[in-house]
């Protein structure tokens, strides 16, 4: 046995992102719905503002998606994490199970994955919900009104 307790290491610890199956990528994401909120880039520096303001397909009560299988056909400028380009993505949140996956770096204690609670998220408020406003509600001007440092929160 060579010192083995007899548990085998998680996917996420030994199958890359490139070679998971739909099931493993799914389940990956922990709900915080970070990836739903409306960003802002800044012209001249390129540097990424999150804010407040949440996708109008978001429902804020359960940080789900509204019509996820038809979520591209309705926003199309919603971004679909796959395999192939998480890697291109630099707006992930520190938090994002993916980004920490590519990291090298292991879930956290409050993802369902290790505690197995899917509500864990929302209670160490490390979701959005409760803290966004539907990008519906506000003019596009006044976008720059709800820049929010989610890392700082």
């Amino acid at each position: 046995m060579g010192g083995s307790n007899g548990m085998s290491e998680p996917f996420w610890k030994t199958v890359p992102l490139d070679q998971m199956n739909e099931s493993q990528w799914e389940s990956l994401c922990d709900g915080c719905a970070k990836c739903c909120l409306l960003k802002l880039e800044d012209e001249d520096t390129g540097e990424i503002a999150y804010t407040k303001l949440h996708c109008t397909l978001l429902d804020a009560g359960t940080c789900q998606c509204s019509d996820y299988a038809n979520r591209k056909a309705k926003v199309p400028d919603c971004v679909q994490l796959t395999p192939a380009g998480i890697e291109e993505i630099k707006w992930m949140p520190k938090t994002c199970a993916y980004r920490l996956v590519m990291d090298g770096k292991d879930l956290p204690n409050w993802h369902y994955l290790v505690c197995g609670d899917r509500n864990r998220v929302h209670e160490t408020g490390n979701s959005v919900r409760g803290k966004t406003v539907s990008e519906d509600t506000v003019f596009e001007d006044d976008m720059e009104d709800f820049i929010v440092d989610w890392e700082e929160e």
